[in-house]
């Protein structure tokens, strides 16, 4: 079975982390939510406390196959400014495993250096931030095993797509008619 941690900073968009986490556990994918932030109780960017799995120092990154990083603001700047969270997605894609950021997040993957000569989506007016990346305006760009996405409206296909890269398109097909995604 696959596994997939799901990062939570104080000010994450909870419909991009949460969204993410149910789909990715009704196709049966273990997702574990890690709070960055030093207590398990994280506060979403519209005030809703969310209780993460675990906390970063608790992680065992050795055991994931991938990581998320939701969008929304503070929650995206938190995530850049975790020395840790940078190292873990420097050498997550650097050893092959799938490293997905959606909304304003993909903006950390740039400051990484991830996206050099990749295909990247974000959320408007973070194009800049996507260093040595081609930025493309569609739902989801999926560029070897980096993933990215535009914002709280497109968590869905978002969510499918890390499904198919970890599972197959047939299970994402799958699931998708199960929650009625665009039928």
């Amino acid at each position: 079975m696959k596994k997939i941690g799901v990062f939570l900073a104080q000010g994450f968009e909870e419909i991009e982390g949460l969204t993410v986490v149910d789909i990715l556990r009704r196709a049966g994918i273990e997702v574990e939510t890690i709070s960055i932030m030093g207590t398990r109780e994280v506060c979403g960017s519209h005030k809703i406390p969310v209780i993460a799995d675990m906390l970063y120092e608790e992680a065992e990154f050795d055991q994931l196959d991938g990581v998320v990083l939701p969008g929304g603001l503070p929650g995206t700047t938190n995530l850049g400014a975790h020395a840790g969270v940078n190292d873990t997605i420097r050498s997550f894609a650097e050893a092959g495993k799938l490293v997905a950021a959606i909304c304003a997040a993909p903006s950390v993957l740039g400051q990484a250096g991830l996206l050099e000569g990749r295909k990247a989506a974000c959320y408007p007016g973070y194009e800049d931030k996507l260093a040595g990346a081609e930025v493309i305006y569609e739902e989801v760009a999926e560029a070897g095993n980096i993933i990215t996405s535009r914002g709280m409206g497109t968590t869905i296909a978002f969510a499918l797509r890390i499904t198919a890269y970890l599972t197959d398109e047939a299970k994402a097909e799958e699931l998708a008619r199960k929650i009625i995604y665009r039928q």
